[in-house]
């Protein structure tokens, strides 16, 4: 499949483009005669009468309006689930998963999605869902749109080649993508198969974390974000449109192609970032921050102050504490969380966590390096240094996570996660004097 790549940039815009000129109207959304003879269509990501700053829409123009296909019927996908669950039981054990394989066999994105982990409920418009996709060969002519909620792509390996209605993402892995609600899209390996990690976001649309303090810059900046223009197709054909809806997949047929939007303009956008742009935040003094440092993208919750979810990395930097042990700290938080890893090493766990695996630490479960990173990190002098060649990330949201049965049950869980931490032992010695924060 042939893909034109051509992006726009920003976060938050309200963009304007067209494929071909005077697509676009000029002074209204809805003429009674569109150019070209297309037709006017609005995506709406809020409620029509959600304040201005929060308010997400766009407006297309296209050559057939996406209402012309034919009855849903449903499409059968086990492995793909949605909160809430009512066939598993969250636990406060700490898990961990080794990568899953690429399959061998014919395998579409829709097919390889592999739901590990859910939080959350769908109709209350809160929590997500943690998901694994893998595939080798491209949806062809099938679109799949996500009622739901939001799509996060993380790839692990392989590029992507995501065609939405609005326009072209091409997705490394050490990029992002953001898919919104009710937007259709359509993914290709473009280096012959692909894996990666998916956030399904049932919550409000994700957003760029307030900086507070850290002032006016830093962390991840609105103008490295990539957005597509049109590139339109007008093709007919036996078209498959696919819905997630309520946690099932539904599937329709149409005779012309989803992706034919000539121009639109509005705010309700799919877009990319890479994230060796993001502007690392740390200390240049003692004590390890919090995580939230990291945060590229948040989804906030009803309550200020705490995410529905939070999309975080932990990429090279530069490691400068004194009198600080590096490493993230021994914690328990009220907050769950899912990390993985996208190459490299994490500096809080040695042997066990590969690229392409997870773990899940869920409400108030503790957690914190192994045995060989905290002897690694005690016993290593204090100087500079830079941590190279790793990128982990942690999906991190206030619903607890259920596993899924088939994610517990699959090989790939990790029987034996909980030894990583039986070999720290008490080094406890009270005639021992400690020392202060500077060392004296």
């Amino acid at each position: 499949m042939d893909f034109v790549f051509k992006y726009q940039r920003g976060f938050g815009n309200h963009f304007a483009v067209e494929a071909l000129p005077g697509a676009l109207p000029q002074g209204q959304n809805s003429p009674l005669k569109v150019a070209y003879g297309l037709y006017a269509e609005q995506l709406s990501g809020t409620s029509f009468t959600a304040p201005r700053s929060e308010n997400l829409r766009t407006w297309v123009y296209r050559i057939h309006p996406s209402v012309g296909h034919g009855a849903f019927h449903p499409l059968k996908q086990e492995q793909l689930r949605t909160a809430p669950l009512q066939d598993s039981r969250p636990s406060p054990t700490q898990m961990r998963w080794d990568p899953f394989p690429i399959p061998d066999v014919p395998t579409d994105f829709i097919q390889g999605l592999f739901s590990l982990a859910v939080g959350g409920d769908l109709a209350a418009h809160r929590g997500a869902g943690i998901h694994l996709y893998s595939l080798n060969r491209s949806m062809e002519d099938a679109a799949l749109y996500n009622a739901d909620g939001d799509f996060l792509f993380v790839p692990q390996t392989g590029k992507l080649g995501i065609r939405t209605e609005l326009g072209n993402l091409a997705v490394s892995p050490g990029e992002i993508a953001v898919i919104p609600r009710g937007m259709r899209f359509q993914v290709s390996p473009l280096e012959g198969k692909a894996r990666g990690y998916l956030c399904e976001n049932y919550g409000q649309a994700f957003r760029l974390p307030s900086l507070g303090p850290i002032g006016a810059n830093g962390l991840a900046n609105a103008r490295d974000f990539l957005v597509p223009e049109p590139a339109f197709e007008d093709r007919r054909g036996n078209f498959r449109v696919i819905a997630k809806f309520q946690g099932e997949l539904w599937e329709c047929r149409q005779e012309y192609s989803p992706f034919d939007v000539v121009a639109w303009h509005g705010n309700y956008v799919p877009y990319k970032y890479d994230l060796s742009l993001f502007n690392t935040i740390n200390t240049v003094s003692f004590d390890h921050p919090d995580p939230s440092i990291f945060t590229v993208l948040t989804s906030p919750s009803e309550v200020p102050g705490i995410a529905n979810l939070d999309f975080v990395i932990f990429p090279p930097r530069w490691m400068v504490a004194e009198h600080t042990f590096r490493p993230p700290y021994f914690h328990r938080n009220c907050m769950s969380e899912y990390m993985g890893l996208i190459h490299g090493a994490y500096d809080a766990k040695g042997a066990g966590f590969s690229p392409g695996g997870g773990s899940l630490h869920n409400c108030m479960s503790a957690h914190g390096p192994d045995l060989e990173s905290y002897e690694k990190a005690v016993s290593s002098d204090e100087k500079p240094h830079q941590l190279k060649q790793t990128l982990a990330f942690m999906f991190e949201s206030s619903s607890v996570f259920h596993p899924t049965p088939l994610a517990v049950s699959a090989p790939q869980w990790q029987s034996g996660y909980l030894e990583t931490w039986k070999g720290l032992k008490s080094n406890f010695n009270p005639k021992l004097k400690g020392e202060d924060i500077h060392g004296k």
